[in-house]
Order: structure tokens, then sequence, then C-alpha cells
């Protein structure tokens, strides 16, 4: 039966985001255990959740059969004291894309800009268009965030302007000084989203903390989330910080009850957990070294990465993806994001970094101009 039903026609131009494929997706498809399939494609933490998280989570299973906390109390006091903020300065999402959502609902109409980079998380431009106002995409520099030109794209029509730092799915870095000037230089009809998914991989991140303290950049929000570094990612949660009205706002908007009762004790556990972070870190810093070693020694070109992932050009990115993917190794193709040459690699393990590699060491030998499209450059620095 034909449908009768008239849907709102921005969603006829609306594209769909497309994730990285579950574990159990391709194991039915390539006929084999989920076990014997590496999944590197979601920039998940490969040694999965804390410890502490994974019992609090469990705990919380006899209490199912009642609402959780709408106001997720005790998490926010963690978060509060961890950050040395303030309750109202927080606000709690289904994931971090729940919170793009809420902005939207906050701020895009039709009529409405929204600046991002050229390439910049998929999410940003679809919720943009979703809300009917306009993407303006400002072209990259060195594959990373043009500060100064996004800032000269705005105009009186701007209401947000996005900034993933650690940016996906490039890896790249603004530099501290450029981020600063920024925060400062960004009118004040303009919201500035700092996206800090990645932000607890550095070793010296541009804290902007204080900006939210000193009530001096209420048009400033941070996202941060603990699908990352926490390894709490099936939870989906995430959280921004900024000025007591904007959050306020942005409250309103909130759903009922929108962060279930074992998201919120596995996240206040998982805060607790210092030494899976340490590991995490870990982890993360020696898998990092090993893909960027070998893709030296292979001669392909690759962008030093600030998070837990790494951007590697392989000539057809598409036929490398499908090439590991029928060896039972995920990982994303970048065509969707404008660079059909290259693929994103997450961090796993280290057996899983190996293995990876491996696979990909023996397609790049038989690829037919592969190497050549690499173009024998070992490293980008944008």
């Amino acid at each position: 039966m034909p449908l009768k039903l008239e849907l709102n026609r921005v969603l006829e131009s609306l594209p769909v985001y497309q994730p990285g494929r579950p574990l159990d997706e391709v194991a039915r498809e390539l006929g084999v255990p989920t076990k014997d399939v590496i999944k590197l494609a979601s920039n998940e933490n490969p040694l999965g959740p804390s410890p502490r998280a994974a019992e609090a989570m469990r705990e919380a299973i006899a209490q199912l059969h009642l609402y959780p906390d709408g106001n997720a109390f005790h998490l926010k006091r963690a978060l509060s004291a961890k950050l040395t903020l303030e309750p109202r300065n927080l606000i709690l999402g289904n994931g971090s894309n729940e919170l793009i959502e809420f902005i939207g609902h906050a701020l895009m109409c039709p009529g409405a800009e929204v600046v991002v980079s050229e390439y910049c998380f998929a999410i940003y431009p679809i919720v943009a268009r979703l809300f009917g106002a306009t993407p303006v995409t400002v072209p990259a520099k060195g594959l990373g965030h043009d500060l100064t030109a996004m800032l000269e794209a705005v105009t009186p029509a701007t209401r947000v302007l996005f900034v993933a730092n650690p940016n996906n799915p490039t890896g790249t870095l603004a530099s501290r000084d450029d981020v600063l000037r920024l925060v400062d230089a960004v009118p004040p009809h303009v919201l500035l989203v700092m996206d800090e998914a990645y932000v607890e991989f550095l070793d010296e991140p541009v804290d902007l903390l204080p900006h939210i303290r000193d009530g001096k950049h209420p048009n400033l929000l941070l996202m941060r989330t603990f699908s990352k570094i926490y390894g709490l990612a099936g939870l989906r949660l995430g959280y921004g910080i900024g000025a007591p009205e904007v959050i306020a706002g942005l409250e309103k908007i909130r759903q009922p009850f929108n962060i279930n009762s074992i998201a919120q004790a596995g996240a206040l556990a998982a805060l607790q957990d210092e030494e899976h972070l340490q590991n995490t870190r870990k982890n993360n810093a020696d898998g990092l070294r090993f893909f960027e070693e070998t893709f030296r020694s292979l001669g392909l070109e690759f962008v030093p990465s600030s998070a837990n992932f790494v951007l590697v050009r392989v000539g057809d990115g598409s036929a490398v993806f499908k090439g590991l993917q029928q060896r039972g190794i995920i990982t994303r193709p970048m065509g969707g994001y404008g660079l059909p040459d290259w693929i994103r690699i997450s961090v796993g393990t280290e057996r899983e970094n190996k293995a990876c590699l491996k696979v990909l060491k023996e397609i790049v030998s038989v690829g037919s101009g592969l190497e050549a499209s690499a173009g024998g450059v070992a490293a980008r620095n944008p």
C-alpha cells in the first residue's frame, strides 16, 4: 500500500549516518564465530569497561523495576567534584549525539547557519539539516580544522560553531593558541561547541574548564563522553559542560529518564577507577606507536593521531576495507567523509593490532597500484 503520510520534506535529502559494522553481523556474513572477528572500526576501548563499573552495573540490575533518578544526582555530584564545577553546569545525554540534538532544538532553525569543518563528525551537519539550518562547511587545513577560517565564516545568521578537538575522523589536534583565540573571539550570538570526546587521551589538553568557571564565556559548551576512554559505549552516555543559563535551556528539551539506571551506576564507578584509565592510555599510546611505525615501513601515508584511532591512506579505501573484513578485521572506510583513499583503524589490543596489520601488509603487497597511490609518503603532519 502506498504511503499516504506526508513526511517532513527535509527527510528526503537527509543522509543517514553509517556506523561501524557490528561484530555479530560480520561474523554471520563470514560464517565464523564472533570471537574470530576483530572490530577496529568505532574507536571503542579494547580493554572494555572498568571492572568497578562492571560490578556496579551488575548490582544495579536488582533495581531495574524502578525508574532511574531523572536528575542523576549522584553522577552529577561526582562529575562536579572531578571537574570543580557545579551540578548546574552539567547536562547528561544518551550519548553525545543526544546533546547535539538538544543544541539543534535550542538553536537551529530554517535560516540559521551552523559552521563545521570539512572533515568533521558526520552528525553535526546531519542534525543541522534535520532542523532546517544550513551547514557552512569550511575547507580543512591539512585534514584538520582551520580555526581562523571557521571564525571568518561566522555571519549574523550563524547560531552554532562545532569544533572536535581531537577531531574525528582525522585524529588531528588544533593548537592551544588557536583554540584559546577562537574561544575569546567567537561572537556572543554564536554557541561554540567544543567536542572533547577524546580529550582524556591527551597528555596536555587545552583546559577550557576555567572558561566555564569564570562565567565570562556563556556561549561556550564542552561535550565529553563515557564511550571512549571509559569503555562504556554500549551504555550511551555523554555530558555537556556549560553556563548555567545554557544548561537550563537544554534541560527543558531533555526527555525524562534519558539516562538509565545501569548507565548511571556504571559511569559513577568508572569515574573512580583511575588505574583503568591509565591502562587504557598506555595501551592506546603503544598501539598508535605500533601502527605508525608499521605504516612508515610500508610507505603508507598516515595522519599522526591525538585520539585512539589512526587515519591511513591505502589507495582504494573501500576495497581495502572489504579485503580486511573478509579476513575478519572490521575497520572504517572513509568514502562517506570525502576521503575515499583512506581507512580509519581504531587502536585495539596488542594481539588485535598485530592481526590487523598482518592482513593489511598482505593486501598491500598484492594490491594493484596500492603502494603507488600511497605516494611513498611515510607521514602527514597537518
